[in-house]
């Protein structure tokens, strides 16, 4: 399903990106953006009464909160009607950042017809805060269902529907030369848990405007899900973008963080060597073509890289949901093997008897895998697990900070 125009959003820019199945409209400029691809214009009114004349504050837990900024739910008084109030603070390590909070409310204009982005509904001041009025996504992130047990799990067939939805929502930010920079479990939101809604992109606040005039290098982003050229400093790109959603699908898929080390140094060193692995128990029920599709993204050069419009179109999103296993090497004993993703393009390995053939390697170690996380744990864990759940448990909340200090925080919405 191509996104469809958001009743009562301001027009689109009149680029490429214009949201699909929308009609025509007056053709307006596009904001410029500032130096280091942030954008500096808005068209939202900027409100100054007390935002407590308008909402109250729903009670019971927060939704998010980061070093930054908090998520709470709220109520319109006037309609009743529920949204998500993110209070961003301004100034952050004694530096004023109001401007990276314009940029968020100027990328969410842009992508106020998509479907598949957060929708804004107002912003609010004061002396020391600015709060975003956001749609409220009652089902919370996906990140829950990526940790749950196997049952209660997301099955094959539910992560197809729900990343053609990412891709569509990514598609368009690509198009609208935006890059997220921060995909991940935590920032995609669903509009209800059960039944299983649809997705909502959320927190852009790592994003920034790509402009062919000039390279953008970064040091940023959620360690288990930067691509290698962040950590290699070299420029970044909407590429950079589909290696996260690559590392997204697979987590979503097996609940596994696959480049999660013991500390950021291993995963970083996991990721730039490409250490990443296809077999094990948790690929059984995985069917030959999704770990296709993870293999198109996961590639250390960019221009490899299947872009989204090509994920779009890539066989396992276009068959039918009935799910297919994997085939597997059972002159092998039962056993599996592990593969180390090479630097180059890996979507000619399609076959199963290539895959076959590959060399065996030592069985990476699943306790290895939830011994740390960065984000609030990304590993669902398997029956051998649970011996040791008490010492995983008590680490998984040890490596919080975001990645180097030019991050602003990790937040949802």
């Amino acid at each position: 399903m191509s996104p469809e125009e958001k009743p009562g959003g301001p027009p689109p820019p009149p680029q490429a990106g214009r949201c699909r199945g929308a009609r025509p409209q007056q053709q307006q400029q596009q904001p410029q953006p500032r130096r280091g691809g942030l954008l500096s214009e808005i068209r939202t009114a900027i409100r100054s009464e007390p935002f407590h004349l308008r909402y109250r504050l729903s009670p019971g837990r927060e939704l998010g909160r980061g070093k930054f900024a908090v998520v709470k739910k709220c109520i319109q008084k006037d309609t009743e009607k529920e949204f998500a109030a993110k209070f961003m603070r301004k100034r952050r390590k004694g530096q004023d950042c109001r401007m990276e909070i314009i940029h968020e409310i100027a990328v969410l204009e842009l992508a106020q017809c998509n479907l598949w982005v957060i929708n804004l509904h107002e912003v609010y001041e004061t002396a020391t805060e600015m709060i975003l009025v956001l749609e409220y996504a009652a089902g919370g992130e996906i990140f829950d269902q990526c940790v749950a047990e196997r049952e209660e799990a997301f099955k094959e067939k539910d992560v197809k529907r729900l990343m053609k939805q990412i891709l569509e929502g990514v598609s368009f930010l690509h198009r609208n030369n935006v890059v997220h920079l921060d995909l991940k479990p935590q920032n995609i939101l669903l509009t209800s848990k059960s039944p299983l809604g649809d997705i909502k992109i959320v927190d852009f606040g790592l994003s920034r405007i790509m402009k062919s005039s000039e390279e953008l290098r970064e040091i940023m982003g959620t360690p288990e899900y930067v691509a290698p050229e962040i950590l290699s400093y070299d420029p970044i790109s909407t590429a950079t973008d589909m290696w996260s959603i690559g590392v997204l699908a697979y987590v979503m898929l097996t609940g596994i963080s696959p480049f999660l080390g013991d500390d950021k140094q291993e995963t970083f060193l996991n990721i730039s060597q490409m250490n990443v692995s296809y077999s094990g128990e948790d690929f059984d029920l995985i069917s030959e073509a999704a770990v296709d599709f993870i293999k198109t993204l996961l590639v250390k050069k960019p221009e490899d890289r299947a872009t989204a419009e090509e994920c779009l179109q890539h066989p396992w999103l276009q068959q039918s949901d009935e799910p297919i296993s994997r085939a597997w090497n059972e002159s092998a004993g039962g056993e599996s093997s592990d593969v180390t993703q090479p630097d180059a393009d890996s979507a000619s390995e399609k076959s199963v008897d290539a895959e076959k053939t590959e060399e065996d390697e030592s069985i990476v170690t699943e306790e290895l895998i939830v011994v740390a996380s960065y984000t609030l744990g990304q590993c669902r864990q398997s029956e051998k697990e649970k011996a040791t759940e008490q010492k995983a448990i008590s680490k998984r909340f040890k490596f919080e900070e975001p990645l180097l200090q030019e991050i602003p925080g990790e937040f949802i919405y």
